[in-house]
Order: structure tokens, then C-alpha cells, then sequence
């Protein structure tokens, strides 16, 4: 492909991706997958423009005063330092190239816009989130916000039922990657922006059940948990079942979990895996309702923004909208009152989300507590132990990039009051 044709392609993905709610990194397969005169290069390079301009949407559409995919794409390419007779070359209009600029697009290509940008530009993300991220983060929003901005690393937690760290990092090296312990969590491997997901997937390390893709952040909400063996424990809202498999390893893949989830596609995803993984503990259960049975821990990793994952998943900033944050806010409170129905006696209720959002998280908790005044907030730092303690651990445990280095995630422990 040429320059030409691979903008022209970037464009017509931005377009697609508008009226799709597809992952990006999905969407962008589904169309290469039609389109096999595409090389890999090809594909990379269309790819990692398109990541670039959604991390810096904001400040593209104030340069060009326009968020259409020809504007954005325009505004990517003087941000990669393009001159203007460039650029305009490049939409000539010839064989696979974008059509020519129009006379409103050429004046936004030569005129800079005026002022300074507001703060959500400069920090890129949506206007109406300003607030509630000023709740969140303070003084430090800017500088959170551009933490956000960076290319996130690979995180993996070794699975203890079949390797341990330091041989995992040792043959990992050994396949050229640059993997290191992670921080904080006794279980991760980090590895910087670089070598993919689906190389280090196609591994025998990975294929012998070694290790799973999970963020440092994640793992230390599961070690929060206490899971231990011989415990019945649910997974609600369990998804792909990442954070059952890391359940049944605390667990030493003894006694029970039972990974509910709405979406029968995402909970059949599961049995391969714990197989690779050499679990047996984990059974499935699909439907609006988890079993009517009580658990001694109950883990409800929350569908939410994912406003902590926008390193990972840019687009997702700008598809959230207040009405869809109110769906998550009723839709988290009906989960919590479900944990709460299911936790027995003493059981612990984990709340988790990967969102930065106090009123999807300490907001969340706030509510359920006056909805069940026979629970109590039990300090996250109280469960974590004595050594090495996570930043962002006190009552709750509170992560992003800047302040742990890993993505944005909140864990609250809920108990019933003795």
C-alpha cells in the first residue's frame, strides 16, 4: 500500500469504527481480514495511526476545529510533523489516495487555532468528565491524564499451580523478551510496549498453561480477596474468567468457584483456559441471576467505563456518554445487592472496577453501605499484609498509571459487621 492508500484506509476505519461498538483492535482485523493486499506493515502502520489519534482526539479536533476522520487524520499528520504541501500531496485523489481537501479543510490545514486549549485538551479526554476527574485525581489531573496517554506495558501473572516467576522471566528472556518482575504484585512479569500479545500467546510457556495476560493491578485485587483453599467462591460478572483462573490458583485449585456472567460466549471461553491452566475448581454458571446459594467470598469485578484502560483501549473516551454512565451506576448497585444476597456469614464481598471514577467506585460502595448497613468497608491495607505495600493502598486500594504504574483500577473489601 502506499502512503497514500494506507490514510485513505485509516480514514475509512474511523469511519466504520463511529457507528461500531467493536474494540478498535477488532474492528481493525475485521477490516484487514477483507482486504488481503494488505502486508503486515501495512496493517501496522494503519493501526497505530488510528491509536494515535484516538489518545489524542481532543487536541487533534481543536487543531483542525473539526472531528470528522478526514480532519483527525489531516491533524495526525501535521502532529508527525508533515508540512502542508505534504500532506495535501497525499490527498490527491489518485488511485487509493483520499479525495483532494476540500477549500474548508485546506484552511484548517494552514491556520492554527486560537488561545490556549482548555484543560480537556490538553489532557485528552471528554469535556463532561472534567469534574468528576478533578474528584478523582485533584491538583494532579493534568499529569494523570497525560500518564494515560502512554503506551501501556504487557502484564502477566505467572500461574503458581505450574511455574514460578523467576524460571517464567528466565524463559521468557531466553525468547527475546525484556521481562521483568513487576513491583508490586509477587506473581507479575511485565514487558515493555514492543513484542505483542499474540507472539507471546503463540509461547510454550503460554500454551503449557504458565502464565495468563493480566495487569499488575488486577492481580493485587485478587490477592486483596484472601482467597484460600477449600473456599466457595463466586465470580460475578466474570467474564473470560481471568480473574477465576487467578481465584483457583490462590486457591491452590481447591474447593469451588462458580463464574457467573450474562454472556454464555464469554463464560465458554473459560473451560479451555483453566484446562491449559490445570484447574478443575471452576464451573460455570450463564443468566440474569447467579445461584441462590450462599459463598464465603464473593469477587465482583464490575462492568464499568474502563476508564483505567484507556492506555489499552484509547477509543473507549470517546464513546462514553453521561446516560451510558448511569446504565453502569444502576446496573453496579443491582450487582452489589446480588453479592450481597449470596455472601454468607462472614463471607467478604471484593468490589473491583478498571475505572478511575469516583462515582463508580467510592460512590458505588457509599451507596451500598446505606443500602446495607450491616456491612462494613474493611481496609484494603489491613488485608494486603506487611510487606511491599502497593501505592495507592489504604481504605480502598486506588491504582493508575502515574500513581502505580499500571491501570487505572479500584478494590473495595466489604464484610458484615461482627
Amino acid at each position: 500500500m502506499t502512503p497514500s492508500a494506507r490514510l485513505q484506509a485509516a480514514i475509512d476505519i474511523l469511519e466504520g469504527l463511529s457507528a461500531s461498538r467493536l474494540p478498535a483492535d477488532r474492528f481493525i482485523r475485521e477490516f484487514f481480514r477483507a482486504r488481503r493486499y494488505a502486508g503486515s506493515k501495512d496493517r501496522a502502520a494503519v493501526a497505530e495511526r488510528i491509536f494515535e489519534i484516538f489518545r489524542h482526539r481532543a487536541s487533534l479536533t481543536w487543531r483542525m476545529a473539526s472531528e470528522a476522520p478526514r480532519a483527525l487524520a489531516v491533524a495526525s499528520l501535521l502532529k508527525d510533523g508533515l508540512e502542508a504541501a505534504a500532506i495535501e500531496a497525499l490527498f490527491s485523489g489518485e488511485g487509493y489516495a483520499p479525495a483532494p481537501l476540500s477549500d474548508a479543510e485546506r484552511a484548517a490545514l494552514v491556520t492554527p487555532s486560537d488561545g490556549e486549549p482548555p484543560l480537556d485538551v490538553r489532557g485528552e479526554y471528554p469535556a463532561f468528565l472534567e469534574a468528576e476527574l478533578r474528584r478523582a485525581f485533584g491538583e494532579r489531573l493534568l499529569d494523570e491524564m497525560l500518564a494515560m496517554q502512554a503506551r501501556a506495558p504487557i502484564d502477566l501473572r505467572v500461574n503458581t499451580l505450574k511455574a514460578d516467576r523467576d524460571t517464567a522471566c528466565v524463559s521468557l528472556r531466553a525468547e527475546g523478551y525484556d521481562a521483568q518482575a513487576t513491583p508490586h504484585s509477587p506473581l507479575g512479569i511485565r514487558i515493555p510496549f514492543g513484542k505483542g500479545a499474540s507472539a507471546l500467546a503463540r509461547t510454550s510457556l503460554f500454551e503449557v498453561g504458565a502464565f495468563e495476560f493480566q495487569d499488575e493491578a488486577a492481580q493485587i485485587a485478587v490477592l486483596l480477596a484472601g482467597a484460600r483453599p477449600g473456599m466457595r467462591v463466586l465470580d460475578l460478572a466474570a467474564g473470560a474468567g481471568g480473574k477465576s483462573l487467578a481465584l483457583a490458583a490462590a486457591m491452590k485449585n481447591q474447593g469451588e468457584i462458580t463464574a457467573h456472567d450474562i454472556d454464555e460466549g464469554r463464560l465458554r471461553q473459560i473451560a479451555p483456559r483453566a484446562e491449559r491452566a490445570g484447574i478443575s475448581i471452576i464451573q460455570t454458571h450463564v443468566g440474569q441471576m447467579p445461584p441462590k446459594r450462599p459463598f464465603d467470598l464473593v469477587f465482583l469485578d464490575s462492568p464499568c467505563s474502563g476508564s483505567g484502560t484507556w492506555r489499552r483501549q484509547p477509543e473507549n473516551k470517546w464513546r462514553l456518554t453521561p446516560s451510558r454512565l448511569d446504565e453502569l451506576n444502576a446496573l453496579q448497585d443491582m450487582l452489589l445487592d446480588q453479592a450481597a444476597a449470596r455472601a454468607a456469614g462472614e463471607a467478604r464481598i471484593v468490589y473491583a472496577t478498571c475505572s478511575v471514577l469516583p462515582r463508580e467506585n467510592e460512590d458505588r460502595v457509599a451507596a451500598f453501605l446505606a443500602r446495607h448497613p450491616s456491612f462494613a468497608i474493611r481496609p484494603a491495607r489491613e488485608a494486603w499484609g506487611e510487606s511491599d505495600v502497593p501505592p495507592g493502598l489504604s481504605e480502598f486500594f486506588r491504582a493508575s498509571p502515574l500513581s502505580t504504574g499500571t491501570d487505572g483500577f479500584f478494590t473495595a473489601i466489604l464484610a458484615r459487621k461482627s
